[in-house]
């Protein structure tokens, strides 16, 4: 089993940046990922990361977002910057007990689940 805790969200306006953070109890697993959910809106892939640094980005967020993560610490970030209205919503850390499906960020694929922290972005 393992615990993933997020931290992070805050309220901020248009073009400015955050970052999000995702602690791993025990530890990280070898497929790390950041998921987002809007109101009314299915939960959606925002970015992934493998065990051998391999990322992977949702089209709308690539060249503003970025995935890394600390092995020492089992800490997951995600660095959003040039922050738009559209990216509001609940932000979930996932984790899979496998490497991460190259190219893909689908919910199916993942085991376990944080309780999510909340991004507002204002105009």
């Amino acid at each position: 089993q393992v615990h993933l805790v997020e931290s992070g969200g805050a309220s901020v306006k248009a073009g400015e940046s955050l970052r999000l953070s995702c602690a791993a109890s025990p530890w990280l697993l070898p497929c790390m990922g950041w998921f987002r959910q809007a109101p009314g809106k299915e939960r959606e892939g925002v970015a992934s990361i493998d065990s051998d640094l391999s990322t992977t980005y949702a089209d709308s967020v690539k060249g503003r977002f970025g995935i890394s993560k600390d092995g020492v610490k089992n800490t997951v970030f995600l660095e959003m910057n040039t922050l738009e209205f559209e990216d509001s919503a609940m932000y979930f850390c996932a984790a899979r007990w496998t490497g991460c499906t190259v190219g893909s960020l689908r919910t199916d694929d993942m085991h376990f689940w944080g309780n999510g922290t909340l991004v507002i972005i204002s105009s």
